[in-house]
């Protein structure tokens, strides 16, 4: 009797669903605003982005609700803030309590009669059951191999490479014949998911094998046009995740040629901007203001430094870097440009929802960092497009400040799902707020969110407490930082869309300062607060029995250290277990058994 009822509210869940727009959620990894239409570099070449935004809303004032890979996702597919689940580092998401008993916008989607399908990297963490359907697990190549470890591409200088193959590296994707490693090793190029490599064969430009992002945008192709043209056939929920321009920036040739080097246009950047700034009280940002601070470097000063000290100038150094950022986002474009036209030249075009974004920026120089995980503008600002056909406006822009954490609400509104996003009473309502007013009146919609989005910053911990957390708010006109330790930054975006001078001092504006105080504390635990179930940190230990475990663990680790110099995140010479533990959690993590 049971399994008949349940065949009987899935039969109802499909024909409920039945008339309803399918959706693709396309997200690619640390795309700022170097995007046509978002006033990012202006020798980006997006022409497919364009087009999609022309044929719905553009949201110009986007942002993450934490701007590195793992959190952000979690965040972003469950509609939780990090305040609200824990999850602010790279922990498995589903192994805090209150995500775990959330249902996952694919979850919902298909209690709602939908097929949800997936592939490339979505969620930073893959678990399998969330999807009905997936293509390709998360792969970062294509990496240079020289036989024994991946290596950074060889046309990056030292000491830049030594940072390694991730991070490290970036350059066209050509034939390595003949190419050898610093230390002499011939090279080849190597890609996969983190438990299985392979060979990428690339004998010339137009006889290779296909890189992961042009495999995705292959299997979407293959799937939409499956479902096209297919009378009652089953609603669906797809998600494509491409990972350039994350690094390794090693994308084709001809899209490196599409940016000639010597033509690059350089990001307006401040001398002694980062000094105004407290990033350094938290987190040892060379150059911060704090008389106190810790000295060492973070991630994206470090990589700064080392890429400046790997060319003759300051400026020739972000011309190769940025050269190889803007392929590489025009390699992704062009993916996306093959959706689009498979959607578009198909009965799928009126009634599919596309949704385009990111799951954090990228810093390019500005406050002398190159990375994600900043406060600042340039990491928490992320591309949102979303077509809505028969709902949003075509050619339209918003700027309204809005973040990820809207997005699921908002195709809960747009595709009429229902029932509870909680599983039970353990799990979190959602968050975000609808978009749909906004996608109808995009100028003066009258939306139900907050005036500012809400961001808060990753920091390597055992234990989160959100009401020590870092946050930022980004409202119309004004950005508002305040730091773990309670140091202040304030911006006047309006004037100073570089934010370059922290306001938090002026007397003209206690006032704002006073207000964005307030406003935090609305939005954030009260400290004193219970804090959200959170996975236990256990260090892995080897079972086999040795006559010195500890010191045979400390060997490993710093064997593990010679081929990973870049996790040493303080520059000490040294690779304590909780930086280990961080950068392989992200970058490096260990094959599943």
């Amino acid at each position: 009797m049971f399994a008949f009822y349940v065949a009987v509210l899935a039969t109802t869940n499909f024909l409920q669903a039945a008339d309803r727009p399918n959706v693709i959620l396309i997200i690619c990894d640390d795309l700022n605003d170097y995007v046509e239409g978002f006033g990012g570099h202006p020798q980006a070449r997006t022409p497919n982005m364009r087009r999609l935004a022309r044929s719905g809303v553009s949201f110009t004032q986007a942002h993450c609700n934490i701007p590195i890979c793992g959190p952000s996702r979690a965040s972003l597919f469950t509609g939780i803030y990090p305040h609200n689940s824990g999850c602010f580092g790279f922990t498995k998401w589903d192994g805090y309590e209150v995500l775990k008993n959330s249902r996952t916008i694919m979850d919902h989607f298909r209690e709602n009669g939908f097929q949800t399908l997936g592939s490339g990297k979505l969620m930073h963490h893959m678990v399998r059951q969330e999807w009905k359907q997936y293509g390709n697990q998360a792969d970062y190549g294509p990496f240079a191999f020289d036989g024994e470890i991946k290596v950074a591409h060889p046309d990056v200088p030292a000491p830049y490479r030594d940072i390694g193959a991730i991070d490290g590296s970036f350059g066209p994707l050509v034939n390595l014949a003949g190419r050898r490693s610093p230390d002499g090793k011939p090279l080849s190029w190597q890609t996969g998911g983190w438990a299985k490599q392979r060979n990428l064969r690339v004998d010339s430009q137009s006889d290779r094998d296909l890189t992961a992002d042009e495999l995705n945008g292959q299997w979407a192709i293959d799937q939409l046009e499956d479902r096209a043209g297919k009378a009652g056939r089953q609603p669906f929920f797809m998600g494509v995740g491409f990972i350039r321009p994350h690094t390794p920036l090693i994308v084709p040739q001809r899209f490196f040629d599409m940016f000639p080097l010597d033509s690059i246009e350089l990001p307006v950047i401040r001398p002694g901007d980062v000094e105004d700034t407290h990033a350094g009280s938290i987190r040892g940002l060379a150059g911060g203001a704090e008389p106190n601070a810790a000295r060492s470097e973070d991630m994206g000063t470090r990589l700064f430094n080392t890429l400046v000290e790997s060319y003759k100038s300051q400026d020739d150094a972000l011309r190769h870097f940025i050269q190889a950022y803007l392929a590489s986002v025009a390699s992704a474009d062009e993916q996306i440009g093959r959706i689009l036209d498979a959607v578009d030249n198909s009965s799928l075009k009126d009634n599919t929802i596309i949704i385009l974004t990111s799951d954090h920026g990228w810093g390019m120089g500005e406050k002398n960092y190159l990375y994600k995980n900043s406060l600042w503008q340039e990491s928490t600002r992320v591309p949102l497009i979303i077509r809505a056909p028969g709902v949003g406006k075509a050619k339209a822009v918003s700027t309204q400040p809005v973040s990820l954490i809207d997005i699921y609400p908002t195709l809960i509104d747009l595709c009429e799902l229902t029932g509870e996003t909680k599983k039970n009473s353990k799990g979190h309502s959602l968050d975000g707020h609808s978009l749909k007013p906004l996608l109808e009146n995009p100028e003066s919609g009258e939306w139900s969110g907050p005036a500012s989005a809400l961001t808060a910053l990753y920091k390597w911990r055992m234990k989160y407490d959100p009401s020590q957390e870092s946050y930022s708010l980004r409202a119309t006109d004004w950005r508002y930082i305040r730091y773990e330790n309670g140091k202040e930054e304030l911006y006047f975006t309006h004037d100073d869309p570089h934010e370059w001078a922290n306001l938090a001092d002026d007397p003209d504006s206690a006032e704002e300062l006073y207000s964005f105080r307030q406003q935090l504390k609305s939005r954030i635990p009260a400290a004193g607060s219970d804090v959200p179930p959170q996975p236990a940190f256990r260090a892995k230990q080897s079972t086999a029995k040795r006559a010195d475990p500890k010191q045979d663990a400390e060997a490993w680790k710093d064997k593990y250290f010679e081929k990973h110099p870049v996790a040493d995140v303080s520059k000490d010479g040294k690779l304590t277990w909780a930086e280990y533990k961080a950068y392989r959690a992200e970058f490096d993590p260990p094959p599943k058994k």
